[in-house]
């Protein structure tokens, strides 16, 4: 037991860590049940012993029943009878976790994480060089989980949430966007902002800027298949090729801090942006300073940056490095050297995770 003389023992520093072993076991559980279906078939479908569960999702029935057991040990599922034979257990989701395990709609979806990390741990050999030589790991290197794992936890935020909650709050934003407005929305990724924004203001048109070409086909198909292909252009560029002046509004949502240039990405966003009009940034709600006392979405981010965001910005030759854990004085010292005079916090626009900024 730690004391408040000395809170490091040896005890407590073991049970972290174990803590940390358990962690990863469970998330690549978490992955296992995402990629393969179980947790989809136990939410749509109900129910469902081990054969039953392979047989619904074309998957090995004794790999499933190992599965269901340890998500039952974990207090993920509940089983109707412990003591049962192992073929004949039946296993459930409880409706509470359905939004969190299952529901991809859902703002409180947490699966797509683990694909995210899943990602970045298949180019270990690749982290670990970049780690000793200084150099990095492209976002294009960490392959499809990594991208739609990134778009599919920021689904339920961008497509839905943003316009219903958020953009409202902004009375000039939204009067534009009413009325036929034109958005620029930088590093779009597989396009939901876009397709959000083209969705909830029938007459604005968006055009989408990223520069990952995979990232692109996926924002077109996304666009096409939501309906707002006709108002949606999706470019495989960067927002430095966009045309002056042209925009009401400018966004970034969420990736700034991967950017190697951040201060030349936001002078163009700046030079793009129409007389009146509004650049609008969203980035990670890290603390203002470094603290070693650090909150739980603190280490979230910076494991993220770790293995994944600052080795993307690293990729670049001459990136600033900026990490996933970008202080708002970071993001302020950026926005002065691209121009602009003020930055402004949007607190009303609580994306618990994310924070809003109003450049001026």
């Amino acid at each position: 037991m730690t004391t408040l003389e000395n809170p490091h023992t040896t005890e407590s520093c073991a049970e972290t860590v174990f803590g940390w072993i358990l962690g990863m076991e469970h998330t690549t559980a978490l992955y296992l049940g995402e990629k393969l279906g179980w947790w989809r078939s136990l939410a749509e479908d109900g129910p469902a012993t081990a054969p039953e569960l392979a047989a619904r999702t074309g998957t090995a029935a004794r790999y499933a029943r190992e599965w269901l057991e340890y998500q039952a040990v974990s207090g993920m599922l509940t089983v109707d009878d412990p003591a049962a034979a192992p073929d004949a257990r039946r296993f459930t989701m409880p409706a509470e976790h359905v939004p969190v395990l299952a529901d991809l709609d859902s703002e409180a979806i947490l699966t797509p994480f683990a694909r995210i990390l899943v990602a970045s741990l298949r180019r270990i050999d690749d982290l670990l060089e970049a780690y000793r030589t200084g150099g990095g790991v492209g976002w294009e290197t960490f392959g499809d989980d990594a991208r739609e794992g990134q778009a599919a936890q920021n689904r339920p935020l961008l497509r839905d949430a943003l316009c219903r909650d958020h953009l409202p709050l902004l009375g000039d934003v939204d009067r534009a966007l009413r009325a036929g407005g034109r958005v620029a929305d930088v590093g779009l990724g597989e396009g939901w902002s876009a397709v959000g924004i083209a969705r909830a203001y029938p007459s604005a048109t968006v055009d989408g800027f990223d520069v990952d070409a995979a990232s692109v086909d996926a924002a077109r198909r996304n666009a096409a298949a939501e309906g707002v292909g006709d108002r949606v252009t999706v470019h495989h560029a960067g927002i430095e090729t966009a045309q002056a002046g042209a925009y009401d509004l400018v966004c970034a949502f969420e990736c700034l801090h991967d950017m190697p240039d951040p201060v030349g990405v936001l002078a163009a966003m700046r030079r793009t942006v129409a007389p009146g009009g509004t650049v609008l940034i969203m980035d990670e709600k890290v603390a203002d300073a470094f603290a070693p006392d650090g909150d739980e979405v603190e280490r979230l981010f910076y494991g993220f940056s770790l293995m994944c965001c600052l080795p993307d910005g690293m990729s670049t030759p001459g990136s600033v490095g900026t990490g996933t854990v970008m202080r708002r004085d970071t993001l302020e010292s950026y926005a002065r050297a691209a121009g602009f005079a003020t930055v402004e916090v949007l607190d009303e626009l609580d994306a618990e995770i994310f924070r809003f900024y109003r450049l001026s």
